[in-house]
C-alpha cells in the first residue's frame, strides 16, 4: 500500500512563495522516516532540514513540489468569493499533487479551521477514490506528513536564499521578522511599490503601503 503525506511551508509569510510538497512511501518503508529522525520541520535547523529533505526524496517512491507565487496568492486573497480564497487554492494544489502521486491513503495537514471541510475540498478535485486523513498539526503526529513538511520548508528556504542573493537581507520573509518589515518599508521608500515577490494582499504589507501614502500626502 502506498501512503502519502502533504504539507505546506510559508503560508503566513509576506515574502516569497507558498510551497506545498507531497511524498509517497510504501507502507513497509515508513519506519525509515523514524530511523532518519524525521519530525516537525520547524524544530530543525535549515542545514538539517536540507540534508533530511534530500534523504527523504531519495528513498521516497515519488515526491512532488508546487510553489504558489505571491501573484497567485494575491489573486485569490483579494477575490470576493467566500470559501474560494487561500484555503481552497491550497486544497486544489494538494489535489494536483495527490493526482500525480496516486497513493492509496493520504495524510494532510489541514489549512482550513475545519479539517473535514478541507478534506472535502481536496476530494472534490480528485479523479480517483482516495482515503484522506485531514488533521491540524498533522506534521507533529504523522512522520509521513513531517517528511512532506521538511521537503516543503527546504524548498522555501532555497527560494528565500536566492532572493537574498539578489536583493540583500530580506529576513525570513515573515511579518514577525524586523528585517523583513524593514525591507518592505525601504522598498516603498525607494520605489513607491513592492517587488513582485511580496504578497501585496497581506495585511502588514497593506498597512505599510497605507502609512507610506499618508506620509506622501502630508509632505506633498
Amino acid at each position: 500500500m502506498l501512503v502519502a503525506g502533504v504539507d505546506d511551508a510559508g503560508r503566513g509569510a509576506v515574502i516569497g512563495p507558498l510551497v506545498i510538497a507531497g511524498v509517497v512511501f510504501s507502507e513497509k518503508d515508513l519506519s525509515q522516516l523514524v530511523r532518519l529522525g524525521v519530525r516537525d520541520s520547524k524544530l530543525l535547523s535549515p542545514s538539517r532540514r536540507f540534508r533530511l529533505a534530500e534523504e527523504i526524496k531519495n528513498i521516497a517512491v515519488k515526491h512532488k513540489v508546487v510553489k504558489l507565487s505571491p501573484q497567485e496568492i494575491d489573486k485569490v486573497v483579494m477575490s470576493n468569493r467566500k470559501l474560494y480564497k487561500l484555503n481552497r487554492l491550497e486544497a486544489q494544489t494538494m489535489a494536483k499533487i495527490l493526482e500525480e502521486l496516486k497513493p492509496d491513503v493520504a495524510y494532510v495537514d489541514a489549512s482550513d479551521v475545519l479539517a473535514e471541510r478541507f478534506k472535502q475540498h481536496i476530494l472534490e478535485c480528485l479523479s480517483f477514490n482516495l482515503k484522506i486523513i485531514s488533521e491540524h498539526k498533522a506534521d507533529k503526529t504523522y512522520p509521513i506528513v513531517s517528511a512532506a513538511s521538511i521537503v516543503a520548508k527546504a524548498e522555501r528556504d532555497l527560494s528565500i536564499q536566492k532572493l537574498k542573493e539578489n536583493y540583500g537581507d530580506i529576513g525570513c520573509g515573515y511579518p514577525t521578522d524586523p528585517k523583513t518589515m524593514a525591507f518592505l518599508k525601504e522598498s516603498l521608500k525607494k520605489f513607491g511599490e513592492y517587488p513582485t515577490f511580496v504578497r501585496k494582499s497581506w495585511k502588514p504589507a497593506k498597512k505599510l503601503r497605507k502609512e507610506a501614502k499618508t506620509r506622501q500626502i502630508k509632505l506633498g
